[in-house]
């Protein structure tokens, strides 16, 4: 039997994308997002947009993002009750979403190619998905990235582990477009 250990190196927030002409829609709060991706809220004229079907991009079930942006929006089931999802197995294919499309990438994984919303905490104060916002936790869509290794190699892996968690590893993180875990 295999012991692992967990290590965080770094950390990721998931930017809520659309496409680059997404009308007058700026910036989405937490019930707005959650019956988007619920089903609940099916047009973009719902949220201050054109009259446009809204068509929901997701990770696959099996992603890890998949998980994490389910529970960082709603605490309920919420992708499986959407009929008209399109399923990807990367956040490639999502940065190239069609008009009327919505999903998430990880910042590292935005481009001009489509258009960040801001999202709030509290209703109040949006923030967009940035890395400075995701430093000083005003983005509220942020999630740990680990390392997982087994312990009995322990030996072998804790010079990489070092040197990641080293401040020119970390730098490496924050060029690539991730969080350093010594800014969280």
């Amino acid at each position: 039997r295999q012991e692992l250990e967990e290590i965080p190196v770094a950390y990721d927030a998931l930017a809520v994308v659309v496409h680059p002409v997404q009308y007058p829609v700026k910036q989405l709060n937490p019930p707005q997002l959650e019956d988007i991706f619920r089903g609940k809220i099916t047009n973009w004229k719902q949220v201050g947009g054109d009259d446009r079907k809204i068509v929901v991009y997701s990770r696959e079930t099996s992603s890890g993002t998949y998980e994490f942006f389910k529970e960082a929006t709603e605490k309920q089931e919420l992708h499986e009750q959407q009929p008209f999802h399109a399923r990807h197995r990367s956040h490639h294919t999502i940065r190239q979403p069609t008009r009327g499309a919505i999903g998430y990438v990880g910042l590292a994984y935005v481009s001009p190619r489509i258009k960040t919303l801001a999202v709030s905490y509290d209703d109040k104060h949006f923030a967009a998905p940035t890395l400075e916002n995701a430093i000083n936790k005003t983005y509220p869509i942020v999630r740990p990235l680990y390392y997982y290794y087994n312990k009995k190699s322990a030996g072998l892996v804790d010079p990489l582990l070092q040197f990641v968690l080293s401040p020119a590893g970390q730098e490496i993180i924050k060029k690539s477009g991730y969080i350093p875990i010594n800014e969280e």
